[in-house]
């Protein structure tokens, strides 16, 4: 057994340890929430409105693919009452960190309550699916649903409370999915092909009838090659497209090599914009919530291709 894996058992040990003590010794204050993404983050406060303490792991511009856990996030989890996070391998260096917390208090991985009917598999790993589920808003509602399910069997008091919250944002969200598809289906059949970076919007794609493709797969953990680079290149020249898309969270290199390489075939195709893919904006802005995340990427997505 190496070093780094002895270590990293310590350390997950301790956190079981300080994760007794606390579920042990909670007071009467607040619940405290603690989720792995912005977006998780954003649905449990829409769900519990301000009366709990709800912090995000992961901020703006984080790539939850390859996210490590540092020690002021294992004592957030330790001192959280309930933990949220997406699952389905999103944040895959966190896997056995959930595992061992799910031991001693309630650990939700809240897009594997989705029926795996409605998930899209991995082409690349059998019995897993892509886990960019949010890109779907009605998806996202089940994922609102689980939330509200879990806090209210947690805090049993609180449960009308949270049900109303919930009930109104899934009504929000209801018309927040007819808004994306009519914005979508007003982009010309022709140029209503999303290339992205990684392959993070094939539930958009699905849902607003809109073709997606990503240079790399559907984690950023994947590497692209000069293969995949003159494929895509190809692509977008046979197709005439006018505009490809960076990700925040994810380097500008791989889509500017394939604007590059556009270039010396003599076909210009413009950066459209900047897309909200695995987080969200800054707090405090419209962006950084999911809705306001949602309408920015439909803004620049359809301005760039109408």
């Amino acid at each position: 057994m190496t070093t780094i894996r002895i270590c990293a058992l310590l350390v997950l040990a301790a956190i079981i340890c300080s994760c007794r003590h606390s579920t042990e010794s909670r007071g009467t204050g607040p619940i405290k929430v603690v989720a792995t993404t912005g977006m998780i983050a954003d649905a449990v406060i829409n769900v519990a409105g301000d009366s709990l303490e709800v912090e995000a792991l992961m901020g703006p511009g984080v790539d939850p693919h390859l996210y490590k856990a540092t020690q002021g996030d294992l004592k957030k989890l330790s001192q959280a009452d309930l933990v949220f996070y997406n699952g389905l391998l999103l944040e895959g260096k966190m896997g056995e960190i959930m595992q061992k917390l799910a031991r001693i208090k309630p650990v939700i991985a809240v897009a594997e309550s989705i029926d795996t009917t409605l998930l899209l598999a991995s082409p690349l790993y059998r019995d897993a699916y892509d886990p960019h589920v949010w890109f779907d808003v009605s998806l996202w509602k089940q994922v609102i649903i689980r939330i509200n399910e879990s806090l209210q069997e947690f805090d049993p008091p609180n449960a009308h409370y949270y049900q109303q919250n919930t009930d109104n944002y899934l009504s929000q969200l209801d018309m927040l999915h007819e808004q994306v598809a009519r914005q979508i289906g007003q982009i010309p059949r022709d140029q209503r092909v999303l290339i992205t970076a990684h392959d993070a919007f094939e539930y958009f794609g699905r849902a607003y009838d809109i073709e997606v493709k990503g240079l790399q797969g559907l984690s950023t953990v994947s590497e692209f090659g000069l293969k995949d680079i003159t494929d895509l290149v190809r692509f977008i020249i046979g197709r005439n497209i006018k505009a490809v898309f960076v990700e925040t969270s994810i380097s500008e290199r791989s889509i500017k090599a394939v604007v590059e390489g556009c270039s010396k075939q003599g076909h210009q195709v413009q950066i459209g914009g900047s897309l909200y893919s695995d987080a969200m904006g800054a707090s405090g802005t419209a962006e950084g919530t999911y809705i306001g995340m949602v309408n920015a990427n439909v803004q620049t997505i359809t301005n760039a291709l109408k």
